[in-house]
């Protein structure tokens, strides 16, 4: 690795945790820098302009995130087991930062903005090839549907959180669990 990309790397690294720590709202090229130590000139040098900055700072974090749920299910689980599994992890104060900045980045996603747009779409298809192949699901089920059924209910859940719905978010996930329980019984 040449001098130039350990730099990178090192830039990357501060990056992410300006980022996490400051939201989108620090996502400008200048606290971009001073984050990293570096000049905004220099950051340049390092990246081809903001949206690379951006763009790879994200994709760090949200490789950080994968790493982290790696361990959160060793077989596949039926949905109503897997979700409460990842809601565990992803409900922890070490992710609400991660979470939060999630929702910005899927926000500014769903107006279209650049480099958002694009970095949401990989994220979400990591996060939806993770899950599917985490995920047993019921006989017949198309299992990418049903991964991103699972998927969209975890960032509801976080939606729900982030607004003061903590409580309800709970309930709502136990729910479901129950649910599937019952439909595991035999029936009478």
């Amino acid at each position: 690795m040449s001098i130039r990309d350990q730099k990178r790397a090192a830039a990357v690294e501060a990056m992410a945790k300006h980022l996490l720590a400051e939201g989108l709202a620090g996502a400008s090229l200048r606290p971009l820098a001073k984050a990293a130590g570096v000049s905004d000139r220099m950051l340049l040098y390092y990246f081809a302009d903001k949206d690379e900055v951006i763009a790879e700072t994200l994709r760090a974090i949200a490789g950080r995130l994968q790493a982290e749920l790696a361990g959160a299910t060793a077989a596949p689980e039926p949905p109503e087991r897997l979700a409460p599994a990842l809601w565990e992890i992803l409900d922890s104060p070490a992710m609400k930062p991660a979470m939060a900045l999630w929702l910005e980045i899927a926000a500014a996603a769903t107006r279209g903005r650049e480099p958002y747009l694009t970095i949401a779409g990989e994220v979400a298809q990591g996060f939806l090839d993770w899950v599917e192949s985490r995920l047993l699901a019921p006989e017949g089920a198309d299992s990418r549907a049903t991964a991103a059924l699972v998927l969209g209910a975890l960032d509801g859940l976080v939606m729900l959180g982030g607004v003061g719905q903590g409580a309800l978010a709970a309930r709502a996930l136990a729910a479901w669990s129950i649910a599937g329980a019952r439909q595991d019984l035999p029936s009478s």
